[in-house]
């Protein structure tokens, strides 16, 4: 069977197939063909952003009783923003298995991160509209495992923006720049996303409803990821 191997991988076979060549369909196919056929994974996105919204709010709600809602927000956005979805994505190999036009293939988008994240958002909304709540809870659960246990290793001594400026700056003298990329809503309940650069790499990007809260969730991103950003440290700083 089609995708035998994805499925093994993500421990769920699919009882409808279609729901899963669907969601590894990209919307280039369909670009490509001049048509307006919604038989790509846009539409599966859209409900796996709210499926996994909604498992991982009820996840980290029972994690963190003594938290208030805005650190309940900040620890969400950090799971769930893009560049840990592109990681997930990553792991199970989902980009050999996407479905691509000639050009998007061409141009390397077996690679590109928003297609990885929007694929595994799809493939979250497949296995719960094949196999309900239960599955897609189990899916979400398994898959994150390895983010919560990061979460609660991670010291709170220091606040995000503060530590990511000072592991940068171990580096080099330049550090973290931040910037508002984005705000709607009216006055009275405004959302912004904003994102954090370092010598003209964005590392990390964050939603809030304030510019605070978004630099704040940038940077805890920007830590999640710093990792495969620096540089090992040389062996002349090594101890001898």
């Amino acid at each position: 069977m089609q995708f035998q191997k994805l499925q093994r991988t993500i421990d769920y076979e699919f009882k409808n197939h279609e729901l899963l060549v669907e969601a590894l369909t990209h919307p280039s196919i369909a670009h490509e063909r001049g048509t307006e056929s919604n038989h790509h994974n846009q539409r599966l996105e859209f409900l796996g952003d709210a499926v996994l919204q909604l498992v991982l709010t009820d996840r980290i709600y029972k994690l963190y009783p003594e938290h208030p809602e805005g650190k309940l927000t900040q620890i969400r956005a950090h799971l769930a923003n893009r560049h840990t979805l592109f990681h997930r994505a990553q792991a199970i190999e989902l980009g050999k298995h996407l479905m691509l036009g000639k050009g998007e293939e061409a141009s390397g988008g077996r690679e590109r991160l928003s297609n990885l994240a929007d694929a595994y958002e799809a493939l979250l909304g497949a296995v719960y509209l094949d196999g309900g709540v239960r599955a897609a809870r189990k899916f979400v659960l398994a898959q994150f495992a390895d983010e919560f246990s990061n979460i609660k290793q991670t010291s709170p001594r220091q606040n995000p923006k503060g530590r990511l400026q000072e592991l940068l700056q171990a580096h080099s003298p330049s550090g973290p720049n931040y910037r508002v990329i984005h705000e709607s809503g009216p006055d009275h309940s405004k959302h912004f996303e904003a994102i954090v650069e370092w010598e003209g790499r964005e590392l990390g990007r964050g939603q809030g409803a304030s510019k605070k809260q978004a630099e704040t969730i940038a940077a805890e991103t920007a830590l999640a990821a710093l990792p495969t950003v620096l540089p090992p440290p040389s062996p002349a700083t090594k101890s001898t």
